[in-house]
């Protein structure tokens, strides 16, 4: 099987490096030269994209994350049979996914009708991640995900939560995606409005993704282009 791995936290970010040994090294890096967050489905059109080999199978590119899966598509890795897309460094959960470039790849690949899965890692606020124990929430998602048809057109996004050292590893939980938006929390200073909004206490659907990763599952949810 033919893996493209990419990202938008950058391909030096510690997420890739975790989700590359959670498919046991395997697939071909095509990620971000620097970190691209937040940038959501944004794509490259008006100026040329850098592309540095940096390795046998590693490609750093000088655009977005749906940049990055088109120019494996098109250019790189013209016979793919999966995308994956993270580990990124903070949930991408509910109406994240309009902004995320992390599941911005693996929209693009659904596009092209091929299957994917995005995984972010919620990070609750001054803890740091244990990306040894991510690689291993994420080897447990993907065996399972991998063996599950998916239609055409669609796609998987998976939240592993923030458990402490002594939890036992989480449970699955297939869910429907969030609907409520974001804090739209903003405070007015001299150069104009800085937003405030704290993640964590964003409104959530009973029994959706936000409730059930931020409750200490891992999340998946199927979504549609």
């Amino acid at each position: 099987m033919v893996l493209v791995l990419t990202n938008d936290d950058g391909i030096d970010a510690p997420g890739i490096r975790a989700l590359w040994n959670a498919v046991g090294q395997e697939g071909i890096v095509v990620a971000p030269a620097d970190h691209q967050s937040g940038c959501g489905h944004q794509v490259t059109t008006t100026r040329s994209i850098s592309v540095e080999q940096r390795a046998d199978r590693e490609f750093a590119i000088g655009g977005t994350p749906a940049d990055c899966v088109r120019v494996a598509l098109s250019h790189l890795v013209p016979t793919v049979d999966f995308v994956l897309s993270g580990i990124n460094e903070g949930g991408n959960l509910g109406v994240d996914v309009y902004i995320s470039g992390t599941v911005a790849a693996v929209r693009e690949a659904a596009f092209h009708r091929i299957p994917a899965i995005a995984v972010s890692h919620y990070k609750q606020r001054g803890r740091s991640i244990d990306w040894s124990r991510a690689t291993r929430m994420t080897t447990m998602v993907l065996d399972k995900l991998r063996s599950l048809p998916l239609e055409p057109g669609n796609f998987w996004n998976v939240n592993l939560p923030h458990p402490s050292v002594n939890d036992p590893d989480p449970a699955i939980v297939f869910c429907p995606p969030c609907t409520q938006p974001l804090p739209v929390d903003y405070v007015v200073e001299a150069e104009g409005l800085r937003y405030v909004g704290k993640y964590p206490d964003r409104p959530r659907d009973p029994g959706a993704d936000v409730e059930q990763c931020f409750a200490g599952y891992i999340t998946i949810t199927q979504l549609r282009v």
